[in-house]
C-alpha cells in the first residue's frame, strides 16, 4: 500500500530535482529517501525518475504522480485540520496574499488578528497570483487573498471589498483635481505599469485598451511605492488602487483623478480549497478584513479626492 511518506519524499524529489536536498528538506538520510522512492515505484509497478549523476529528471508519469500526490498530501492535511479544530481561528493558518495589497492591509489587520484571535498562529507568503495558486493548490497555503475571479473549479471564494483605480499624476499636471478623465486621456506612452507577472498590470493594460492599444514605458517596476516615486519625479503617470492610495499617495508630488463611470477597479476576495475544512475560519477572518477596511481612517489626500466628487 502506497503511504503518505512516500508520498510526502517523492513530491520532495519533484520539487528539488536532487536527492540530497530532498532528503535534507523531509529531514531524513539520502538513502532513507532513495528507499522510499524505490519502494514507490514498486508499488505502483512504474519508474517515475530518470537517475542521472547528480541531477533527477521526472519521467512523464512520474509528473503526473507528483501532482496527483500533491493533492493527496493537502487532502491528508485538511483532514487533520478537521480533527483537531475546536476554537475559531486558533493553531496554525498558512496566508497568501499577493504584494499590491500586502503592504497597504496587513499592517491594520495583523493587530486587529492578533487581539482578537491571540490563539491563531499566522504564517505570511506574499507573491504574486499565479505562485499563490499553485502553492493554494498543493496544500502549501490555507487561503489567500487576491483580486477576483478565481476560475479554479477547486477553489471557494468570497468577496471582500471593490477597489476602484486612480490616476497618479504629477502634481504639476494641469488637469484639475477634480477632472473625470476616460481610458483615452491616459498618455500610454509615459504608462509606468509593474512588471510582467503582477495582475494588477494586466488589469491596467486591459482597462487602458479600451482607447487603443497599449504603449506603455519600458520602465517597470517591482512595487507600487516605487511606481509612484517614479510619478512623483515626473517620469509619467500610473493607475495605482484605491487601496494603495490610501498610503503611498500621501506626496503633495502626486496628484490623483477619478475615472468616468463605471470606474475601472478591482474586486479583492478570499480564495481556499474547496475541500478545506476549515471554512468557518476563513469567513471570519474575511469579515475582520471587511470590518478593518470600513474602521480605516482615510489620509488627507484620499478625503480630499472623496470630497471633490
Amino acid at each position: 500500500m502506497i503511504t503518505l511518506r512516500q508520498l510526502q519524499y517523492f513530491g520532495a524529489l519533484a520539487e528539488y530535482r536532487h536527492f540530497g536536498r530532498a532528503a535534507a528538506v523531509c529531514a531524513v538520510s539520502q538513502p532513507a529517501l532513495s528507499m522510499q522512492v524505490r519502494e514507490l515505484e514498486k508499488q505502483l509497478g512504474a519508474e517515475l525518475v530518470e537517475r542521472r549523476p547528480g541531477d533527477v529528471l521526472l519521467t512523464d508519469l512520474g509528473a503526473e504522480v507528483a501532482r496527483r500526490g500533491e493533492r493527496i498530501l493537502a487532502g491528508a492535511r485538511d483532514l487533520c485540520d478537521f480533527v483537531q479544530r475546536r476554537k475559531l481561528l486558533s493553531g496554525a493558518l498558512t496566508f497568501g496574499v499577493i504584494p499590491t495589497l500586502a503592504p497597504y492591509v496587513l499592517p491594520r489587520l495583523l493587530p486587529k488578528l492578533q487581539l482578537q484571535y491571540p490563539e491563531l498562529r499566522l504564517e505570511l507568503r506574499e507573491t504574486q497570483t499565479k505562485n499563490l495558486l499553485e502553492e493554494l493548490a498543493r496544500g502549501l497555503l490555507d487561503v489567500v487573498m487576491l483580486a477576483l475571479p478565481v476560475t479554479d473549479a477547486e477553489v471557494e471564494t468570497v468577496r471582500l471589498f471593490n477597489d476602484p483605480f486612480l490616476l497618479a499624476v504629477p502634481a504639476e499636471d494641469p488637469r484639475a483635481g477634480t477632472t473625470r478623465i476616460t481610458p483615452g486621456d491616459i498618455d500610454q506612452q509615459r504608462l509606468i505599469l509593474l512588471e510582467e507577472g503582477h495582475c494588477l498590470r494586466d488589469q491596467a493594460l486591459s482597462y487602458c485598451d479600451q482607447a487603443q492599444p497599449a504603449r506603455t514605458m519600458s520602465l517597470a517596476a517591482t512595487s507600487l511605492a516605487t511606481v509612484l516615486q517614479m510619478v512623483a519625479s515626473g517620469y509619467g503617470s500610473t493607475l495605482v488602487p484605491q487601496v494603495a492610495a490610501d498610503v503611498e499617495a500621501r506626496d503633495a508630488s502626486v496628484k490623483l483623478l477619478r475615472f468616468v463611470d463605471p470606474e475601472p477597479g478591482r474586486t479583492i476576495g478570499l480564495a481556499w480549497r474547496h475541500t478545506s475544512p476549515r471554512k468557518a475560519d476563513f469567513r471570519a477572518f474575511g469579515d475582520l478584513i471587511i470590518q478593518t477596511r470600513e474602521t480605516a481612517p482615510r489620509p488627507d489626500s484620499v478625503r480630499r479626492l472623496k470630497q471633490s466628487v
